[in-house]
């Protein structure tokens, strides 16, 4: 059945020095790393079955330095970029357990495993590899697109965006899930996700023109535009939004 979270899903966080310190050890480390546009559901779906989540700001470029912190990373933004990638410790590490006698589980899991590092474009999110190991997969669990497609739910979204005296006014933390200047902006919108089921807001400044961009996601479509304009409509008072606020989206 379809896995639709009640609340809304922790969101993901960026690797820290004591991240590091543990991987130091012999524990191979695994990840899914996420940018804040990744609907909630998605990460409530990985959270519930174990998958670390790392947080990575918006870019394939930033996806892929975070996800060289783990031995086996699986990293993906919501427009279908996205590759997995495979450390060599870890390639090491199944060449032995393929090769070692008296566990021939293990073994063909490693040659599983092994199989789709050769697949997989690491260099680049080629979707045609992409494509090829998905197919493998449902293949091999003896899955539909249909059984795949029914593991969870997106919750709606809505995504907008405003323009501004000065987007280089307005910084955020490095996974841009929350607004550090102005202050006031980012307790708006904490006020306003408080008040919404399944509620989650972040903004944050374009990389190319003078806006803010506005995400949001809720239980309905409904709440999902309402919290939106009503986020944009913070960003037009607190952050120097020009003309007239926005009347809706």
């Amino acid at each position: 059945p379809r896995a639709t979270p009640s609340t809304a899903a922790r969101p993901p966080r960026a690797r820290s020095e004591e991240d590091e310190e543990e991987a130091d050890g012999s524990e191979l480390r695994a990840a899914v790393v996420q940018t804040a546009y990744a609907n909630g559901a998605s990460s409530a779906y990985l959270l519930g079955l174990g998958v670390e989540i790392a947080a990575a700001k918006t870019g394939v470029k930033f996806l892929h330095t975070q996800a060289l912190h783990y031995d086996l990373a699986v990293y993906f933004e919501a427009n279908g970029h996205g590759t997995a990638l495979f450390s060599q410790r870890l390639l090491e590490t199944l060449c032995a357990v393929r090769d070692a006698a008296g566990a021939e589980t293990a073994a063909e899991s490693a040659r599983v495993l092994l199989a789709c590092h050769r697949l997989v474009n690491q260099a680049v999110g080629d979707a045609l590899s992409d494509l090829l190991i998905v197919d493998a997969i449902l293949r091999r669990r003896n899955w539909s697109f249909a059984q795949w497609d029914a593991l969870y739910e997106d919750l709606p979204s809505r995504q907008t965006k405003l323009t501004v005296a000065d987007r280089t006014a307005i910084s955020c933390t490095a996974d841009e899930t929350r607004v550090l200047h102005p202050a006031p902006l980012q307790a708006a919108l904490d006020e306003l996700v408080r008040t919404v089921e399944a509620g989650r807001c972040f903004v944050r400044p374009s990389g190319t023109e003078d806006a803010v961009r506005v995400y949001a996601e809720a239980s309905t479509q409904q709440l999902a535009d309402k919290l939106a304009l009503d986020a944009a409509r913070a960003v037009h008072v607190l952050a120097g939004g020009t003309g007239p606020a926005p009347p809706s989206l």
